[in-house]
């Protein structure tokens, strides 16, 4: 299996990242293997996506994400010029918590 994996520094705090994972909810997100939100030192937020595809990635991102993002920024008058930049990410291995792990194919 082919990994798609990318960090995201975000100009949000923790408690904006609340609302936007409680808009998101339990809407599955096909391909998705693991989001990690961490806050920082400075309290702005982070993101480690790794996903089975970037198909699976950008279609999410586009139907379940930027949907629950948008209201959330607009109600703090917050309009970011786009999308914050992604670092690409090279995954060695996801291991999970049952033991098992998936390396890149």
């Amino acid at each position: 299996m082919a990994f798609f994996a990318w960090t995201q520094d975000v100009p949000i705090d923790a408690e904006m990242y609340g609302e936007i994972a409680d808009r998101i909810g339990d809407t599955p997100m096909p391909g998705l293997l693991v989001h990690l939100a961490l806050e920082n030192a400075d309290k702005s937020v982070s993101y480690l996506d790794v996903w089975e595809s970037e198909e699976s990635c950008y279609a999410s991102l586009e139907k379940v994400v930027h949907p629950a993002v948008h209201p959330v920024l607009e109600a703090r008058g917050i309009h970011p010029p786009g999308e914050p930049p992604r670092t690409p990410a090279t995954v060695l291995e996801v291991r999970f918590g049952d033991g098992t792990a998936q390396r890149p194919s």
